[in-house]
């Protein structure tokens, strides 16, 4: 079952084109990575499919839900309120920066969404998002407050926020990016035990290596385009594009 279908997406900023006719799909348990270099769109791309941006073209269905429709001149077209509400509760998106709230404990800071948007019981709430820090080895931080978390910490209360609602896809927009090297190992085991559990989910990654061996596919996008869509040989070991080519050399090569 395709969880996510995007055809000839398009999206631009005052003129200057991000997004160019962008197509692909991700099946139910694939772990698919989106590389490339900064200014491909990686980003734009994600924040589209998570409404926080408008497409201009194309179309976007996620678990079989049409998100965004094209009329016969290729506009997108956005369904109703109430599905894009739908479609908002089957994702989750994990942000480079954290995003947390900073005047939220740890504990609420997971269960303010299931409480206030899924309307849950409060306790349920906390029970369940105590199982999740457990997962992330956080149960200690319940209490505490961002501050006092590092960066790597921050991060695992991030995912457990997005995964608190129960998402049948998550997104993952450079989740390490704001890390030093020794916390980006916390954060890219997190990610792993999810993918080996067959979640759902695309990551826009700089982390080759995490790409080449967590992914069903790898993406390459340079340009507002898709260069290659392949396994993670196709696109790692045995590309025949001079772009992908030269983007690899240039990362092994710093």
């Amino acid at each position: 079952m395709s969880m996510l279908e995007i055809n000839k997406l398009s999206k631009s900023f005052g003129g200057f084109e991000v997004l160019k006719n962008i197509s692909f799909s991700v099946e139910k348990g694939q772990a698919v990575s989106i590389i490339g270099p900064s200014g491909s769109g990686k980003s734009t791309l994600l924040r589209i499919v998570n409404q926080l941006e408008k497409a201009d073209g194309g179309s976007i269905s996620i678990c079989g839900i049409p998100m965004i429709t094209c009329d016969d001149s290729g506009r997108a077209v956005y369904a109703n309120s109430k599905t894009l509400r739908e479609v908002r509760l089957k994702i989750g998106l994990v942000f480079q920066n954290f995003n947390l709230f900073p005047h939220f404990t740890v504990l609420r800071n997971i269960t303010e969404a299931p409480v206030c948007v899924l309307g849950m019981d409060k306790k349920e709430a906390e029970e369940r998002a105590m199982k999740l820090l457990c997962k992330m080895n956080l149960s200690s931080k319940a209490n505490e407050y961002p501050c006092n978390l590092s960066g790597g910490q921050q991060q695992r209360v991030s995912i457990a926020r997005a995964l608190a609602l129960n998402p049948d896809m998550l997104f993952f927009d450079e989740p390490t990016s704001a890390l030093d090297p020794e916390l980006t190992g916390e954060i890219l085991k997190v990610i792993k035990a999810l993918a080996q559990a067959e979640m759902t989910m695309v990551i826009v990654t700089h982390e080759m290596a995490f790409a080449k061996e967590v992914s069903d596919r790898v993406i390459f996008m340079d340009k507002g385009v898709i260069i290659e869509n392949g396994t993670p040989e196709e696109v790692f070991e045995k590309s025949e594009n001079e772009r992908t080519k030269q983007f690899l050399q240039r990362y092994n090569n710093p």
